[in-house]
């Protein structure tokens, strides 16, 4: 048929969509999206095994790549700088170890001790407990609730961790391999998705979605692991200056549980009360490490935090509470290391996909060389 045939043909218009046809239209996109994330959810716990060591090794290398491209430039090559920067790694948790296992076995053996004090302490809150302990029989009363009765199996510790030790090697043999091998093969990986994007605007967004990712977590890490040590070591300071035994030993670990925002915070003040009950002899002395941690972490996270990596992104804090409770609840302490990275990559995807999201607070970026910054569309 020739065009000046096709000119003259009628147009055919489709007759609109009635309200209820686009409401249909709507719920079938939504439940395929709901589908779609429970499917994901589902494979991410059924994948544990696998996927958190395999997540933890991708995470850690984003933010050793930029180590590693600096040591390329002096002329090594990627699979060479990929061997170093896992070396490095490893010998800082080495250190790491090594620095908290005889402090950390000294206070493991006087568990005991610390117990039968707690319980000392513990008893001038006796009538308090009574007292909460009558009420809720009270309750349980009125409420006709029954009593409930937990069974607790025996078993031998040393028979648990005989029967976890090969999963847990496996894992951390494949947490390394990956490491190793994201970080050696990432500028391969790159330019294989790349070419790929047969189309010149996705492989532009795509190219921008890498950079930013590997930026975003990178630059994250790297300076909160900065922010942790220094932060550990004046927590170590403030309770060698009031006395607690093993002050580097508290140091260390506040450095470490400070990975898991508002979770590890949390959980550090309630180790250091326990560390007062059992050292002091009353309880404003009890409070002293707990609130001295906390005067720390406070000045950390809300002026120390957000100087260093403010001016690059602040992430809502709701979103971030929603990330921790999702990738805690699948994977445990390893999820709540992740949440913050995984949540930086997805806000880097869907912020060079749909611009002007509005995850952040505040964002003045600084774009990297070699990229132009984009208008926003």
């Amino acid at each position: 048929m020739s065009n000046r045939a096709l000119a003259r043909a009628p147009v055919v218009r489709l007759p609109p969509k009635s309200n209820v046809e686009l409401i249909l239209l709507r719920g079938a996109q939504v439940a395929m999206i709901v589908v779609g994330f429970v499917a994901i959810v589902f494979a991410l716990e059924a994948g544990e095994f696998i996927l958190a060591p395999v997540g933890t090794g991708i995470v850690i290398g984003l933010m050793l790549g930029p180590v590693a491209t600096r040591v390329e430039r002096w002329g090594v090559r990627p699979g060479l700088s990929a061997a170093l920067v896992a070396m490095l790694f490893i010998c800082a948790i080495t250190a790491f170890a090594v620095a908290i296992a005889t402090p950390l076995s000294v206070w493991v053996g006087r568990l005991p001790q610390i117990w039968t004090e707690l319980q000392g302490q513990l008893s001038q809150w006796r009538e308090p407990l009574e007292a909460i302990r009558t009420a809720r029989e009270e309750i349980r009363g009125i409420t006709g609730g029954s009593d409930l009765s937990v069974a607790v199996e025996d078993g031998s510790a040393v028979e648990s961790m005989a029967a976890l030790a090969p999963a847990l090697i496996g894992q951390i043999v494949l947490f390394f391999a990956t490491l190793y091998f994201f970080v050696a093969t990432r500028h391969q990986t790159r330019l294989a998705v790349l070419k790929l994007c047969f189309d010149r605007r996705l492989r532009w967004r795509v190219a921008h979605i890498f950079r930013d990712v590997e930026r975003l977590v990178s630059r994250y890490l790297l300076s909160i692991t900065v922010i942790n040590i220094a932060e550990g070591i004046a927590v170590g300071l403030g309770l060698w200056a009031i006395g607690v035994p093993s002050p580097m030993l508290w140091g260390a670990l506040a450095a470490l549980s400070n990975f898991v925002v508002f979770v590890g915070p949390l959980v550090m003040t309630i180790v250091l009360f326990a560390v007062g009950l059992s050292e002091f002899d009353t309880l404003a002395g009890s409070l002293l490490p707990p609130l001295i941690y906390q005067a720390i972490n406070l000045l950390e996270s809300q002026f120390v935090t957000p100087l260093v990596i403010g001016h690059t992104m602040t992430l809502n804090p709701f979103i971030v509470i929603l990330a921790l409770a999702f990738w805690i609840w699948l994977w445990g302490a390893l999820g709540g290391f992740v949440a913050i990275p995984a949540l930086l990559i997805t806000f880097a995807v869907i912020r060079n996909i749909v611009p002007n999201t509005g995850w952040t607070i505040e964002e003045r970026a600084v774009p990297a060389k070699g990229y132009p910054r984009r208008k926003a569309a």
